[in-house]
């Protein structure tokens, strides 16, 4: 390919046909989720309260591959194959030897990775009969992409936002509203959970613990209605992995060998999984050495300050207990910005994958991630989300040290989602009054 090309964009034709499943391909099997009441593996009769079957079914699957649905596929179309970038701007900004490429998840409806799962989600449920979805969101991209996924279906949405960013981001609860769904700051004093952590966290900015325990709550009462998780689980991560199958073609595309490295930013883990499993199989299978890295918040560092050990992915106790790395199921982390990665543990597979060797990872302040973000704006022309901007953090770190070392080596960066509804963080930002958390 032409040393000049800037951007890789796969024909609608080549959307990948299935998901890939990382369970398979595991040297060791990861630890079950376990059933609080009993400590015993989970059942799917255990799930199938607030999950249909179809996604039961995804989340106890040890198949390598899993076909996506012709209607899933049907509505991916509309903003898939996503484009990677070839950041030659932020390369020259950077003056460094290392080769950058970033796979942008912008595009979707919503400007965001979280439609890969939304879609599908909604669509399994739909095949089950249930008509409402509950939520939790922390930014609003998971939210908002649930919401226009239930809308494409004809599905009621529930959202429960934290507190923090349903009254700090105005911009993405309007969007949800656009699509149709009902949005409530949380926590709130619609369910028992909310009373309840009002009561033991007065005046709290709210977390997306607190939030995944109202909805989930609401989900159960109701027989029609499922509760919906945009990330940390195993059906959530395998939905995403479209997003690194597609980035392995594109670096062939570019006649680029597979890269030295591989960095995205890490909350609960979905878009982590999402671009880093595919290169993991790579690795696994011997046709790369891609060390692939983390990037966290320092305000929720559970990969690199979390303990390893089953906990609740909320914190009323209501979801089953999850192997994982965690700060505990109480933890409510800083108001911060990238409200995405304000979670107080870490996805299974990817804990699993952490604790197995198979990646790295930091933790980096805002400031630092928000001065990477504002340098790749005005490099690259795109504002990323100000969880993304973890990720360009630690690229940016990687290259300049790159530039020291005269390395002539290959960088990928998972840009999971737009900015533009972020202005207001930008805004503080460049006033010089963001908090370093």
């Amino acid at each position: 390919m032409a040393d000049n090309v800037t951007k890789v964009v796969l024909d609608e034709s080549e959307i990948p046909t299935h998901w890939y499943n990382i369970v398979a391909d595991f040297p060791t099997p990861p630890p079950p989720p376990l059933n609080p009441a009993t400590r015993e593996p989970l059942a799917p009769d255990d799930l199938a309260a607030i999950f249909p079957m179809g996604l039961i079914e995804q989340e106890a699957s040890t198949e390598r591959w899993i076909e996506i649905p012709a209607a899933v596929r049907e509505v991916y179309r509309l903003w898939r194959p996503s484009p990677l970038y070839r950041a030659r701007r932020l390369e020259a900004a950077l003056e460094t030897p290392a080769r950058i490429y970033y796979k942008y998840e912008g595009a979707s409806p919503v400007g965001s990775h979280k439609t890969n799962s939304a879609v599908p989600q909604a669509y399994y449920n739909k095949l089950a009969g249930r008509t409402r979805l509950t939520t939790e969101t922390g930014a609003g991209q998971w939210g908002s992409a649930l919401a226009f996924a239930a809308e494409t279906f004809g599905l009621a949405c529930d959202v429960f936002q934290v507190r923090s960013t349903y009254e700090g981001k105005p911009y993405r609860r309007m969007l949800m509203q656009t699509f149709g769904a009902t949005v409530t700051p949380s926590p709130s004093d619609t369910t028992d959970a909310g009373r309840e952590m009002q009561r033991r966290f007065p005046d709290t900015p709210g977390s997306l613990g607190m939030a995944i325990s109202e909805a989930v709550e609401e989900a159960a009462k109701d027989p029609n209605a499922s509760y919906s998780l945009g990330s940390v689980l195993n059906h959530v991560a395998l939905h995403q992995t479209i997003i690194g199958q597609e980035a392995l073609k594109q670096l062939d595309a570019f006649d680029e060998a597979r890269p030295d490295y591989l960095f995205a930013c890490a909350g609960g883990g979905s878009n982590l999984a999402g671009i880093a499993f595919p290169f993991i199989r790579e690795n696994l299978e011997g046709r790369a050495q891609t060390q692939i890295v983390a990037c966290e918040p320092a305000a929720a560092p559970s990969l690199t300050q979390g303990e390893y050990r089953y906990d609740h992915g909320d914190v009323a106790g209501l979801t089953p207990l999850l192997k994982m790395y965690t700060l505990g199921a109480d933890f409510v982390p800083s108001p911060v910005h990238a409200g995405g990665l304000r979670f107080h543990g870490m996805a299974p597979l990817v804990s699993h994958a952490y604790d197995s060797g198979l990646l790295s990872a930091i933790a980096l302040g805002q400031r630092e991630a928000f001065e990477a973000g504002v340098l790749f704006s005005r490099t690259e022309g795109i504002v990323p989300a100000s969880e993304s901007n973890h990720a360009i953090a630690g690229a940016v770190r990687r290259a300049r040290q790159a530039k020291e070392e005269g390395s002539e080596e290959v960088i990928v960066i998972g840009v999971s989602g737009s900015g533009q509804l972020d202005l207001p963080a930008y805004a503080d930002f460049l006033a010089g009054t963001m908090m370093d958390a």
